[in-house]
């Protein structure tokens, strides 16, 4: 963890690009120090039907959710928060000028006690043999 999923609705495809939002925010969640590079992952989920605010075909968004391990402070995740979040705005600043478009970022500390994790990508780049 921390992995990044990234909601979007259906008519964002043609005027916004989607992958180089993604690379983006990998980007910075590479150079925090607070997130470990193995655990990261982005992903964006295309919301085929979706109805937004008072439902007109105009209205589009973007969703964030970021689930993070606990043991970080409210600070630190803000602050990641804060980077995360002016990333998307500048690569959504035309979306943001228009009336009809909605951004968001949830971050959620996942429950240790409620995760099971069996990854040899940490492994691998920490340079430890699983064997």
């Amino acid at each position: 963890m921390p992995h990044l999923k990234i909601e979007y609705s259906n008519g964002l495809v043609d005027a916004t690009e989607v992958r180089p939002l993604c690379d983006g925010l990998h980007k910075d969640m590479v150079a925090s120090d607070v997130f470990p590079t193995a655990g990261i992952r982005v992903r964006a989920f295309r919301a085929d039907y979706a109805l937004v605010a008072d439902g007109i075909a105009q209205n589009q968004f973007v969703a964030m959710t970021l689930t993070v391990g606990s043991g970080r402070s409210t600070d630190v995740l803000c602050a990641e928060g804060d980077i995360l979040f002016a990333t998307a705005q500048s690569f959504l600043a035309i979306r943001l000028s228009e009336p009809h478009f909605a951004l968001s970022l949830e971050i959620k500390q996942s429950n240790p006690e409620l995760s099971w994790k069996d990854t040899p990508i940490h492994a691998r780049l920490s340079g430890v043999s699983q064997g």
